[in-house]
């Protein structure tokens, strides 16, 4: 395919699966020769939210150029006009000035594909999805819950790809690691879990949060305030024997972009049974993560993993070929096939 100038309006270094989804294509997307720009929110708007701007400057090939809705109502606004683009993603979220988008949008003759963040079909605020070529939905659920009308294709939340790490299971000391900033609650079922562990197991649980500690004491907790890079979760990540991920029940449709970032990483997740992960496939016998259903079923799970090294190592394979069938620069070929699948049709028609 020859060189495109593409063009992706979303948030950007942020802390959250809408700015990590546009920043991994983008890299794939460079890589492959093409000109990108990336239209993002103004700085002033996008640090009002919880998902704030966490690392590094910004690229030259990114614009601050639109205000995001507000949940009392505000609107927000996009009022750029686009620049001559051979393609436009857009990655649609709750909080994107949709009337706005869609505006600017029908003025341009770039080729369009929404990427469905949103979580309920009143967050999906376009008056006709056709405006789009394709909306893209990670999977089935999205389709049927949240997207209405339009041409909907599935592809899959993109994984960092494998990094292999040399430790070998507790080599030294048995490490369980999480980071990230989610509420406190989301941390119990692990704390109240590890406890129970702790009269048993000698282990460490290193927790690396943004913000502030968590409101927990205990021998084995080991807390840290510091912003991560991609380069240093992978470092600690391979340091470490289990990763939990924490997360809330929502009603909403979600995945969990954290699990994503970090499958490819090879040691074995455990997460909550929530709406995040319940289309994560088994392959081969074994999910790619330990889901859990409550505090003794996680119990139960983490002495399976500590001391069941076939089922250990089944969970791992499991990430790995998830990993591979979903890497990045896989899932960016798969956006720009759409235009070709464009071609072939109007060719045919």
């Amino acid at each position: 395919m020859e060189t495109l100038r593409i063009g992706i309006i979303s948030r950007w270094k942020a802390t959250c699966g809408i700015s990590l989804h546009a920043e991994m294509l983008i890299k794939e997307f460079i890589e492959m020769g093409h000109e990108v720009i990336v239209f993002a929110p103004k700085l002033e708007s996008a640090n009002r939210w919880w998902h704030h701007i966490s690392l590094g400057e910004d690229e030259p090939y990114v614009v601050r150029c639109y205000e995001e809705r507000t949940p009392d109502g505000k609107q927000g606004r996009f009022d750029i006009t686009l620049p001559e683009l051979d393609y436009v993603i857009v990655e649609s979220y709750q909080w994107l000035p949709h009337e706005d988008v869609e505006r600017a949008l029908r003025k341009s003759n770039a080729f369009k594909v929404a990427v469905v963040h949103e979580q309920r079909r009143n967050e999906f605020r376009y008056r006709n999805p056709y405006t789009f070529n394709y909306i893209a939905v990670f999977d089935e659920r999205f389709a049927k819950e949240v997207v209405s009308g339009g041409n909907v294709v599935v592809i899959p939340y993109p994984c960092h790809p494998i990094v292999r790490g040399n430790r070998r299971f507790a080599e030294d000391k048995l490490r369980f690691f999480t980071f990230g900033r989610q509420p406190v609650e989301e941390y119990k079922d692990y704390i109240e879990a590890l406890d129970w562990l702790s009269k048993s197991y000698d282990f460490e649980y290193l927790v690396i949060r943004s913000n502030h500690p968590l409101p927990f004491n205990r021998p084995y907790l080991v807390q840290r305030v510091e912003k991560l890079s991609l380069e240093d979760i992978y470092r600690f990540l391979h340091k470490s024997d289990i990763h939990l991920i924490p997360k809330g029940q929502t009603d909403g449709c979600v995945v969990s972009s954290t699990l994503y970032q970090c499958l490819g990483a090879l040691i074995p997740t455990v997460v909550p049974n929530t709406r995040h992960f319940e289309n994560l496939p088994t392959i081969e016998g074994y999910k790619p993560a330990v889901i859990y259903d409550n505090v003794e079923d996680l119990k139960c799970k983490l002495v399976r993993i500590i001391e069941d090294e076939d089922f250990r190592k089944g969970v791992v394979r499991s990430a790995e070929r998830y990993v591979e069938e979903n890497r990045c620069d896989k899932i960016a070929k798969r956006f720009l096939e759409l235009m070709k699948r464009e071609v072939s049709v109007i060719a045919r028609s």
